[in-house]
């Protein structure tokens, strides 16, 4: 068979023939009068075995050496190739994440594929102080790449850098979202707490409402997170949660100032008073009946009032001394309002 039938049936071209004689891989055995190659049933066989070997990744050093040494084993360069594909696989993932990532973010123009280009690099740095340079100086004209931002968010190990993601996240205005409530479904609890961080600085319905949600997770920190931004937000739904960490002595102060902000708008300050003043009454270790008396001085209204009064006689002297102290110090804020009323 001469060498253009051969490229038309097996569908190698004729110019790769011509290499692999070159090569001494496949050589026709045989010469037409006319000096044109002509190659064998044999030879066609060698050829089909080159070019499966060749859908395996073998070079066509390999291929030859795998036809022609009878010791060759290919044990060790199949496991080669394994890895090798393995690795060029997952860079193939990695670049179509990327290009995902681009096409989320709708560029418009060329510079906004190069800005996001640029902003997914620096996040890959190793550097902080790199990346949180490129979080901050991204364009805000230009497209975002929340999907990006969102994944180096709940991984993110530095505060700065963390810092700078969720402020970029914010201005997303709630794009992102969905991804960071994956977060919270997270096994990690620091996963969820980067989650959670993330999500009390967007201020959505929909963000309100993963907060809410966050109420019940396992975890005192996600929980405290949610109740305070809850509570800063008028929702009186984070009171049970910020009266336990009252209690807990779990960023105790924050939750006190939280709840007394709540008293003021919310027709629940009485129901706030009588829990604090049960878990007072049951709390037998003086750390916690002292956080509990210093955040009665945060809420408003009549019944915290007469709670301290009441504490001022207590029989702990520390707590007696709180109350009183808090007692003075309000009455001269009355009096000052008094006087300037005046």
């Amino acid at each position: 068979m001469l060498i253009g039938e051969v490229s038309r049936r097996s569908g190698v071209s004729t110019r790769m023939l011509r290499h692999y004689d070159s090569l001494g891989l496949v050589q026709p055995t045989g010469r037409t009068s006319g000096g044109y190659r002509e190659y064998s049933a044999d030879d066609i066989r060698r050829l089909f075995h080159v070019e499966s070997l060749r859908t395996l990744g073998l070079s066509l050093n390999d291929a030859k050496r795998a036809l022609d040494e009878a010791d060759f084993a290919p044990t060790d360069l199949v496991g080669d190739l394994i890895r090798h594909t393995r690795r060029r696989i997952a860079a193939e993932e990695e670049l179509l994440a990327k290009l995902e990532r681009v096409d989320a973010a709708a560029p418009v123009e060329w510079d906004d594929v190069l800005r996001i280009v640029a902003l997914l690099r620096a996040l890959e740095s190793e550097s902080g102080a790199r990346r949180q340079q490129a979080v901050l100086s991204h364009d805000e004209s230009a497209p975002l790449p929340v999907e990006a931002l969102v994944e180096a968010a709940l991984s993110e190990d530095d505060p700065n850098v963390a810092g700078a993601l969720r402020w970029s996240l914010a201005r997303a205005a709630g794009r992102g979202l969905a991804d960071l409530a994956a977060g919270l479904e997270s096994e990690e609890v620091d996963v969820r707490r980067r989650a959670i961080a993330a999500i009390t600085a967007v201020h959505t319905a929909e963000a309100t409402a993963l907060l809410r949600g966050a109420l019940d997770d396992p975890d005192a920190t996600v929980r405290g997170r949610a109740a305070l931004a809850l509570g800063s937000r008028g929702s009186a739904d984070s009171i049970p949660a910020l009266l336990d960490m009252v209690v807990a002595g779990h960023n105790d102060v924050e939750a006190a100032e939280v709840l007394g902000l709540l008293a003021e708008i919310s027709p629940r300050a009485d129901d706030v008073v009588g829990v604090l003043q049960g878990n007072l009454d049951n709390a037998d270790d003086a750390p916690t009946r002292l956080r509990i008396t210093q955040a009665l001085a945060e809420i408003p209204g009549p019944a915290a009032r007469e709670a301290l009064v009441r504490l001022t006689h207590d029989g702990d002297p520390t707590i007696a001394a709180t109350a009183a102290a808090i007692v003075s110090t309000q009455d001269r804020g009355r009096g000052s309002r008094r006087q300037s009323e005046c």
